[in-house]
């Protein structure tokens, strides 16, 4: 007999539940599609940060090249000649 009166009896985190599940239900599918977009969108979405990061590994493989092409080119002229000599 106990088993029969425990059945009965709900959780009050249970009524909670049920509760919110009849407020979603009242909502149309629209706006509970447009709720689901627009989360999927915010998990997805490339933050600044990252936009960022790459923006500056861009530069510094850029200025890297840079620097590289400079030194070699700088360093093959030889500064005794003097290009009136001829």
């Amino acid at each position: 007999m106990g088993r029969k009166d425990a059945s009965t009896i709900k959780l009050p985190v249970d009524q909670y539940r049920k509760q919110i599940g009849k407020q979603d239900y009242k909502k149309t599918k629209p706006i509970l599609r447009a709720t689901k977009l627009k989360a999927e969108a915010k998990k997805t979405a490339i933050g600044i940060k990252e936009v960022g990061l790459v923006l500056a590994a861009i530069l510094a493989l850029l200025l890297a090249f840079y620097a590289l092409f400079y030194l070699r080119l700088s360093t093959d002229v030889n500064p005794d000649l003097d290009p009136d000599e001829d």
